[in-house]
């Protein structure tokens, strides 16, 4: 297998991703080798493609790709706990594992972090090597055969979404305000309502993402340009205001007037960060003050975070097909990334084992 060829998008520099040919990875006695069978393009992966990504300075040439499930195709002769055609989801962030960060469970936040597709090749390809590091610190996480691999892929930006409400308790009886209805507000909707959200308010300036976002299952939709959001939340809340507020994406209004729509003691996370070329934005701390508000930020997942989303998603109790709008064959990769840059877009998948026209 080692000595074929495999077909794979590859990262040559800024706006240039080359679909072509690529040696099959060799893996030594502790990794393991993954047939990829379905692997997501998120916006990390948007930055990559433009040369926006510290992890990919200029003369990078790497295979990107973090979102994948794939089926196990050989084994390192030292590797214990994993079956060829065993179908797994991969857990992206490898920390070093003995800083403070890592040793607590927050291993996204490690300085020293590694991960698949951004430090190393990815899942765009056909094949991946596994090296040892994600073996052994449990980064690979089986996904029942019932469920859609596309599907699968996606437990990673579930369990970010995850991870952004554990840190604002979302919990029975919350009226829920999500700022964004891509596919991350859209899974903030689907997992605020899984946790017994009493009304779920989503705030979308895109037509069609609002439209697709109420088939979602939305309490209420809105468009802020055309609908003064302060007032409908208060409507939405008897004039108390938002239990929780999710910024599910990168718009500094927002972030600065979630303290003017949250309620009195209520929970708001910055989840979308903002461009590095604008981070900063102005904010009246004495609505942190007088109304014991909670201001908190997530970023990326740990692998804990990706055990308990894949838990969510193999029990079924969350349906995340719907959120699949478009699957392209490796070949198509780059027409995939231009589906996936266009924002009417929900999410967009490449499946390298399947030929699309």
């Amino acid at each position: 297998m080692t000595e074929k060829a495999m077909t794979a998008a590859v990262y040559h520099g800024p706006d240039d991703l080359r679909v072509e040919k690529w040696p099959v990875p060799e893996i030594g006695p502790d990794e393991a080798l993954m047939k990829v069978v379905s692997a997501g393009i998120c916006g990390t992966d948007l930055r990559i493609l433009h040369g926006k990504h510290r992890k990919y300075p200029p003369g990078t040439i790497r295979i990107p790709g973090h979102e994948v499930v794939g089926e196990i195709a050989q084994v390192g002769a030292d590797v214990k706990g994993l079956k060829l055609g065993q179908r797994v989801f991969v857990a992206p962030n490898m920390g070093c594992g003995h800083c403070r960060q890592c040793v607590s469970g927050d291993n996204n936040l490690c300085a020293n972090y590694s991960a698949i597709g951004l430090t190393m090749d990815g899942a765009f390809a056909e094949y991946m090597r596994i090296p040892a590091r994600p073996i052994l610190q449990g980064n690979l996480i089986p996904v029942g055969e019932e469920i859609d691999p596309t599907v699968g892929a996606l437990i990673e930006p579930f369990a970010c979404v995850l991870r952004g409400q554990d840190a604002v308790s979302i919990r029975a009886g919350d009226v829920v305000l999500v700022v964004g209805a891509g596919p991350i507000g859209i899974m903030h909707t689907m997992l605020a309502q899984l946790r017994g959200a009493s009304r779920v308010i989503v705030s979308e300036l895109i037509p069609e993402r609002l439209a697709q976002v109420d088939q979602f299952g939305a309490d209420r939709v809105v468009n802020p340009e055309r609908e003064d959001l302060a007032a409908v939340v208060a409507e939405e809340t008897n004039g108390n205001g938002a239990d929780a507020i999710i910024i599910a994406a990168p718009a500094h209004r927002a972030q600065e007037a979630a303290l003017e729509l949250a309620a009195v003691g209520g929970r708001i996370n910055f989840f979308g960060g903002l461009p590095k070329d604008r981070p900063s934005i102005t904010l009246d701390s004495n609505l942190v003050h007088y109304k014991e508000l909670v201001v908190t930020g997530t970023t990326a997942c740990s692998t804990n975070d990706c055990w308990r989303a894949a838990a969510i998603v193999n029990s079924g109790r969350i349906d995340l097909s719907r959120l699949v709008s478009a699957r392209y064959s490796l070949h198509q990769a780059r027409d995939a990334f231009a589906a996936a840059e266009d924002r009417k877009a929900l999410k967009v998948v490449l499946e390298p084992g399947v030929q699309y026209q």
